[in-house]
């Protein structure tokens, strides 16, 4: 057993790590290959480019988790930038839309546009009145 409770290397971290960024290259190559056939497309080609990325990615996330599980120092940095506030230049965002409220809606009526409505309803029931026969519309067919 060892005496600090820390430890810097674990195995099945490395060998996950291996083989995660082993997979990855393989991936590219399967990918290349494919570019390099007569089927093969741009899509292809991206991917190739892509996969050996994500190998460098893992690796670094590993290499990372090393370095913060070790240095309490560096752990104590990251999560202070994490917790920090970003502050947002004025004008970046777009203003977010709003809704008019339902009190702004009845208590602020506009005259001429409450007149147009009017007149425009009593033009419907005219029309509504002079397509319907003598029988009163409420009660159906009999």
């Amino acid at each position: 057993m060892s005496s600090s409770p820390r430890r810097t290397h674990r195995p099945a971290l490395v060998v996950l790590t291996v083989v995660a960024a082993v997979a990855c290259l393989v991936l590219a190559w399967w990918q290349w290959s494919r570019f390099e056939s007569a089927s093969g497309s741009g899509q292809n080609l991206g991917y190739a480019l892509q996969w050996p990325a994500f190998a460098v990615a893992v690796i670094y996330a590993y290499r990372r988790f090393v370095v913060l599980e070790s240095d309490p120092e560096e752990a104590r940095k990251a999560a202070a930038d994490a917790r920090a506030a970003a502050e947002i230049p004025e004008g970046i965002l777009p203003e977010r839309p709003t809704t008019p409220s339902a009190a702004s809606l009845i208590n602020d009526p506009d005259p001429v546009k409450d007149a147009a409505l009017i007149e425009y309803n009593r033009y419907l029931a005219e029309l509504r009145s002079a397509d319907t026969p003598d029988a009163p519309s409420s009660k159906g067919p009999q």
